[in-house]
């Protein structure tokens, strides 16, 4: 890489490392670290939303699409808009109520409030292990792009480094660092595909005329999927709008209600169609690029048999002159760490309130409760390299880390917000029924049938078990009033 572009691209590191300097002296208390105060306002949360829901792992595993099927892989991220939409409609107005009555940090004490401690613990457990894989799928779409940009580093090489950078300045910042940082990286990654990486890329590839020679009209379809592909993507990212600990954090920043919602309308648009587009149409330019032999000199002889998540590193390595190679690095940079911190903030969230917290009587002092946040993430981000170090596909192990968590909390939330008869050992079979049928499934590589993935199953299962079991056992009721 030619030293401008290195200068760039340091510049950028040196801003994000800056910002979690400066929210580490800001920080009063695990509140602050944790929900940033609960006083920031929409288009803030919005960005990060949108930020932490697409990030990196979307935008590579988009860009793989692209280079697999063309424009129709931008349907995955239309189910994002279904869900943001659906969540800010019926969820967030209900969960906003509850938290400001209760002050509450993490999405488990809200299963809490309904089902008992027990349910809480379970849910905590969950989202921590699923929010430790995402984050770790998120480390390795980082290093794909390392390594593919930097040739002397290698995967595991990048890994360590790409994920270093990550945990520090979340240990440093905590969640207002997240959200501002987020809102830098998304207008960042945005600009840097819209105004940098398409038009260099397309006129690379020849322009129209070039793409039209080299791609069957399949591309350009947007029919060109499966019915079992958008089914599949429908039932594992639509629920996550209703469990994400990530998301549940940045309702209680927001300053109210009303600007939660909004921020959830403006994460919508961000996905579909805006980034849905910008990014399978670069994976389409760059199996255009691949088709046409432009990477050759990478040691890619067949296009067919190469990873098509590598395709935009490889083509933003090919196509981009001086300068500019810094600016688009930056911006995949920036999408791969909006998620990844906010991963890391979830799931330190889950230990130190969910787990912790119940287990052990931390201190009332908030510079205790801000150290032990910050050792929680830190010792949470090291155990998110190692997993990182252990995966091969991004999509995949996001997708995977989506579906362990929906399948086990998505059916006991929609229990405890709109099901009146309540029962904590319905929710708390279901979490582990549901979860533990969809991990069987992909664990035991059984073939599903008509294609449709394990998620659906343990949703399946979850909603059975909870239904007959809330319909055979006595309804409950815990100290609090039920909101409905």
């Amino acid at each position: 890489m030619h030293p401008v572009d290195l200068a760039i691209f340091a510049a950028y590191i040196l801003l994000m490392l800056g910002i979690g300097f400066f929210f580490y002296r800001k920080n009063k208390g695990a509140e602050d670290f944790f929900v940033g105060g609960r006083d920031i306002g929409s288009l803030h949360i919005g960005l990060s939303v949108v930020a932490t829901d697409v990030g990196g792992g979307f935008s590579i595993g988009l860009g793989g699409l692209g280079f697999l099927v063309g424009m129709s892989g931008s349907w995955m991220l239309f189910t994002g808009l279904i869900g943001a939409y659906f969540s800010a409609i019926f969820l967030i107005p209900k969960v906003r109520r509850l938290s400001e009555m209760k002050a509450y940090t993490t999405f488990p004490e809200i299963l809490g409030h309904f089902f008992g401690p027990r349910v809480a613990l379970i849910a905590g457990i969950i989202s921590a292990i699923g929010y430790l894989g995402f984050t770790s799928s998120q480390i390795l779409a980082g290093a794909k792009l390392a390594s593919a940009t930097f040739p002397d580093i290698s995967l595991q090489g990048a890994v360590w480094a790409m994920g270093g950078l990550i945990v520090v300045y979340t240990v440093l910042g905590g969640l207002k660092a997240v959200i501002f940082t987020d809102t830098i990286q998304w207008i960042i990654l945005i600009l840097g595909l819209a105004l940098v990486g398409l038009p260099v890329s397309y006129f690379a590839v020849g322009g129209l005329e070039g793409i039209q020679k080299t791609l069957p009209a399949s591309f350009f379809e947007f029919s060109n999927l499966r019915w079992q592909d958008f089914v599949n993507w429908l039932i594992t990212i639509v629920p996550i709008w209703f469990v994400g600990m990530t998301l549940y954090q940045r309702i209680y920043a927001a300053r109210s209600d009303k600007e939660a919602r909004r921020a959830w309308m403006i994460a919508g648009i961000f996905e579909w169609p805006i980034m849905a587009l910008l990014g399978v149409s670069l994976g389409l330019l760059a199996r255009v690029a691949a088709d046409q032999g432009a990477f050759a000199w990478l040691g890619v002889a067949d296009p067919a048999l190469m990873d098509e998540e590598m395709g935009i590193p490889f083509l933003l390595r090919t196509v981009l002159p001086t300068g500019l190679m810094g600016i688009m690095l930056a911006a995949y940079f920036s999408a791969i760490m909006s998620t990844a911190d906010s991963c890391l903030m979830a799931s330190s969230g889950n230990l130190v309130t969910d787990l912790l917290g119940k287990w052990f009587k931390i201190p009332p002092n908030f510079r205790v409760e801000l150290r032990i946040s910050q050792i929680s993430t830190l010792v949470l981000g090291l155990i998110s390299l190692v997993l990182a170090s252990m995966l091969d596909n991004v999509l995949e192990a996001m997708l995977y880390s989506y579906g362990f968590m929906v399948s086990g909390l998505f059916i006991p939330v929609l229990g405890a917000l709109f099901w009146k008869r309540r029962n904590g050992w319905a929710a708390l079979l279901a979490m582990i029924l549901g979860g533990g049928t969809t991990l069987a499934l992909i664990l035991g590589q059984i073939s599903l049938p008509w294609g449709l993935n394990a998620n659906l199953f343990g949703l399946l299962t979850s909603l059975s078990v909870y239904l007959i079991l809330t319909l055979i056992l006595p309804a409950e009721n815990y100290s609090e009033p039920p909101l409905n």
